[in-house]
């Protein structure tokens, strides 16, 4: 592993949205660090770390013990489980302007239940679980903006659950690239893969080969098409049809 880790973080005159480096703006935006007062908010980036991650390095691995949580400043993480016969199954990707590992806070054991690998170069920031426990003990009204990012988080995995019954393989595909698009798509409409297409594969339960048959289909269809991880929607309300 090369990733360089640096220990603590640039100074700055005021934590405050519109000072500092890029990453700070966009650290203060996420819901966890929105409602913090500006003294909290400048104690806790003394305790952060940036850690520069090249292509496929992990960040931490599964079942090991968590002692922070991570915010994604560039770049994508890719999560993913070992089963029982030790084959990878990739369960989500992590895009910039987000944390993982977050439900750690208040995990008892705090355990990570995944492995985090970087897939491209990635700058993370590793925020100390102790130090923001602190923080939500000391203030009722950070633990309830927490606890709604949680609900938040929660929703969304019961959707991604709700793709997952879905039996048919082609559905399972129209039904992940319909989330993919923006809120409201109707036209034609572009989007970025967020994996690899091999990793999507084991993301939707399914084998490469089928993924790539199930994609062809949808291609023969005039339903999408594809340029290496660019992905265009001509018509998002035909590809609704032909998914049910």
């Amino acid at each position: 592993m090369t990733s360089s880790i640096t220990d603590g973080i640039p100074q700055f005159a005021d934590p405050e949205i519109d000072d500092g480096p890029a990453w700070l703006s966009s650290l203060r935006h996420h819901p966890l660090f929105s409602e913090l007062s500006s003294d909290d908010f400048r104690a806790l980036c003394q305790r952060i770390r940036r850690i520069d991650m090249d292509n496929h390095e992990l960040l931490y691995r599964q079942d090991t013990e968590a002692q922070h949580f991570y915010f994604v400043v560039s770049g994508r993480l890719r999560l993913y489980r070992l089963d029982y016969s030790g084959l990878e199954r990739t369960l989500d990707s992590v895009a910039a302007g987000d944390c993982v590992a977050e439900v750690m806070i208040y995990a008892n054991p705090a355990r990570y239940a995944c492995y985090a690998e970087s897939l491209k170069r990635s700058v993370i920031l590793s925020i100390p679980i102790q130090a923001y426990r602190a923080l939500i003990k000391a203030h009722p009204d950070y633990a309830e903006k927490a606890l709604a990012h949680y609900a938040a988080r929660a929703v969304s995995r019961f959707h991604d659950l709700e793709i997952m019954t879905v039996q048919s393989a082609r559905d399972r595909l129209i039904r992940y690239l319909l989330d993919l698009l923006p809120e409201g798509a109707q036209g034609d409409t572009e989007i970025e893969l967020p994996l690899p297409k091999c990793l999507i594969a084991s993301r939707l339960a399914m084998q490469p080969e089928t993924f790539s048959r199930q994609l062809n289909e949808l291609k023969n269809n005039g339903l999408v098409r594809v340029t290496g991880a660019r992905l265009r929607v001509p018509d998002v309300y035909r590809l609704k049809q032909f998914g049910c």
